[in-house]
């Protein structure tokens, strides 16, 4: 089981990643330099990141200013990154992760992640970048194009960017716990880092029992819920924790706002959290976790509000994209 202290884990690799990071899924290209200096000022140090997301070059622009200002070190940084699902293949992979470095301009990741467990049809990066999950765009029918690439492939090609120290770990997002006992029964460098949606309505106890048990430490993503997902369709405001009557009085109690509470869960009960924000209050209370506890009962009760609602279903929301490609069962 990977070890927390205080507000980091220590990997399975010894690497020491800080427990909340900034996520930067749909934060305006426009404003995400901006955003990470701010976070960066706020005493963020790990940040989270994906080709996918589209804004890799204006965080790696933040980072720059950040630095150049004095405000952090290279090393004192995490920076996690994601290989997208058209990359799949052994002699795409280097590819992926040498474009990721050059926009955030940096040599190297401490993370490397395989977003989906699933393979797409190779995208040129001079065709388009990023890909994104329609093959063309243009065509008559747009659709999802699918290539035949093993997991066990792609994982190989992910181990040699440790070899060759492009990636200081690596790790898999959007497994379930078949999926991860698949990689671990061949891996030669196990994954460190599971990221999956993890919030009080998404619990997912029995894979996060297993990741540690595995010692593969869990990262959740969209912590607060559904808050991302509102104008996407795939959620109504309705859908937040943050209004649940339960982390309303838990709130009360301890003195703290909704989503500190929804946070504080999610790193008491053993994983990280990637929370995102632009707003500079929010980005600070995201990040002061650290001077409470939530009592035994409270995080039962917070066990008790467990619906099983995913908001990040592939499922569902390919879709809309001329295709159906479950990974949920």
């Amino acid at each position: 089981m990977a070890a927390m202290e205080s507000t980091k884990a220590v990997l399975r690799t010894g690497s020491v990643m800080p427990l909340v990071g900034l996520g930067t899924w749909k934060i305006p290209k426009d404003i995400t330099a901006s955003s990470i200096v701010e976070a960066i000022k706020l005493g963020y140090r790990h940040l989270d990141c994906a080709c996918d997301y589209g804004n890799e070059k204006q965080v790696g622009e933040g980072i720059r200013q950040a630095i150049d200002a004095g405000l952090v070190s290279r090393e004192e940084l995490w920076v996690t990154s994601k290989l997208w699902c058209t990359y799949h293949a052994k002699e795409h992979v280097p590819l992926a992760i040498n474009k990721t470095l050059e926009d955030l301009g940096l040599s190297y990741v401490d993370l490397y992640l395989i977003h989906f467990p699933i393979a797409l049809k190779f995208v040129p990066m001079e065709t388009r970048y990023p890909p994104e999950w329609v093959h063309d765009p243009t065509s008559a029918t747009p659709c999802m194009e699918y290539s035949k690439v093993p997991m066990f492939e792609t994982w190989g090609a992910m181990e040699n960017l440790v070899t060759t120290q492009k990636a200081k770990n690596i790790g898999v997002c959007n497994v379930t716990s078949a999926g991860l006992r698949d990689i671990l029964s061949y891996a030669k460098i196990p994954p460190a880092v599971l990221q999956i949606e993890r919030h009080p309505y998404l619990q997912q106890p029995k894979l996060l029992k297993m990741c540690q048990n595995e010692n593969v430490f869990v990262v959740g993503f969209s912590p607060l819920g559904s808050g991302s997902y509102v104008e996407l369709g795939g959620a109504t405001v309705d859908d937040s924790p943050l209004q649940n009557p339960v982390i309303v009085n838990i709130a009360k109690d301890v003195n703290k706002t909704p989503a500190q509470v929804v946070l504080k869960w999610g790193v008491q009960s053993g994983a990280g959290i990637i929370p995102k924000s632009s707003n500079p209050k929010r980005l600070a209370d995201n990040l002061d976790l650290f001077d409470f506890e939530l009592s035994t009962e409270q995080m039962k009760e917070m066990s008790s509000l467990d619906q099983h609602r995913r908001f990040n279903d592939p499922g569902v929301f390919t879709t809309f994209m001329g295709s159906f490609c479950p990974i949920f069962d």
